[in-house]
């Protein structure tokens, strides 16, 4: 399923060059780096991953992949590997330069500025190391560029960090889009004009099409989450990237409304001796700067203890855009017949997903 175009604007679609420009442009800026080095959640978790495989790291070859601030790479070096290629495409490269050899690590990490694509190595790579992931997991995420460098670059049996991906759903009830809805009917006791006919248009707005990176609270969250994907990123193919789907049920906790569907994503690191080590982005787990994608329904619908929220979701890139995402869900609560709804990520939250 492709994004719709939109009613109101037709955009032509953009040059892949074009789209590459503008994504990896994103990256060249001083805040969006901030924000992810900031996220204690994510960098921690992929310091943890890459020291706990450090006996299959050290003395070994390591491919960074969309390295930005080299901070991964560094990790790498720390973990006693001989070689690291901090490959970068945005102009962020020339800071990981100054930043690697302010860490006297010249001689172990290379950054090299270019796209995966078109750079060369001068041998095959034992890891490969990348933080790829977007909003909703796949929106601008560099995983195409991540299985370029598997199928090239690394070498059989070579490790990947991390090594898989899941992606979850589950019904929840926003009460701040309850509160923004019941708003227009509160004005005219506030200054006496009656607008409660906005409370249409309102609807139209807020329970739109976009998919919406918020936090979700998890007092919001009406069942337990159903994992309706998953990809091994030894073996997935970018073609299977085209649509990534999957059913899911969920039974409600009790007595609700039911105004969105919330998908979130988790990457797991293999655990060398000890258990595989998970980065979770769950409403129900330390918070990231990727937030959670909230798909607002058209209407909400009340729950009960046990009701059920089936369906399937299939998740695939626009027409617009290949690094932009789309979701469509077909979804039946309880009784009520089945509906389906496709969503995309509207452009402001453009340049995501790496560090």
């Amino acid at each position: 399923w492709l994004c719709e175009m939109s009613h109101f604007t037709k955009k032509r679609k953009l040059d892949k060059n074009v789209q590459d420009n503008l994504y990896f442009d994103s990256y060249s800026d001083v805040t969006i780096h901030e924000e992810m080095i900031a996220d204690t959640v994510r960098t921690n978790t992929y310091r943890t991953g890459i020291l706990r495989n450090s006996s299959l790291i050290q003395g070994k070859v390591v491919l960074d992949v969309g390295a930005g601030t080299g901070v991964l790479s560094i990790f790498c070096a720390q973990a006693g590997a001989r070689k690291v290629y901090a490959v970068e495409a945005s102009s962020i490269a020339d800071q990981a330069v100054k930043i690697v050899k302010h860490n006297k690590m010249e001689d172990i990490i290379d950054v090299i500025k270019g796209t995966l694509e078109t750079i060369d190595l001068p041998e095959q790579v034992d890891v490969i190391v990348s933080e790829w992931m977007g909003y909703a997991l796949l929106h601008e995420s560099m995983l195409n560029s991540v299985l370029f460098a598997r199928d090239k670059w690394l070498k059989a049996g070579g490790l990947i960090l991390p090594s898989k991906a899941e992606l979850y759903i589950a019904p929840i009830n926003d009460f701040v889009v309850e509160d923004r809805l019941s708003f227009w009917s509160t004005v005219k006791d506030q200054y006496d004009v009656d607008m409660s006919c906005m409370s249409d248009f309102a609807r139209k707005c807020i329970m739109s099409n976009d998919i919406t990176v918020n936090l979700v609270t998890v007092e919001d969250v009406l069942s337990h989450p159903s994992k309706f994907a998953e990809l091994d990123l030894y073996s997935v193919t970018t073609e299977q990237l085209k649509s990534v789907k999957g059913a899911f049920k969920c039974e409600c906790f009790g007595s609700s409304a039911v105004n969105a569907l919330c998908v979130w994503f988790t990457v797991t690191f293999p655990g060398g001796e000890e258990k595989p080590l998970v980065l979770s982005t769950s409403p129900f787990k330390p918070e990231t700067h990727w937030k959670q994608a909230v798909l607002y329904l058209d209407e909400a619908v009340n729950v009960r203890q046990d009701t059920t929220v089936v369906g399937e979701v299939n998740m695939s890139p626009s027409e617009d855009s290949s690094r932009h995402i789309c979701i469509h869900v077909d979804y039946t609560i309880g009784e009520l017949k089945k509906q389906s709804k496709t969503f995309s990520i509207p452009d402001c939250y453009s340049g995501e997903a790496q560090q």
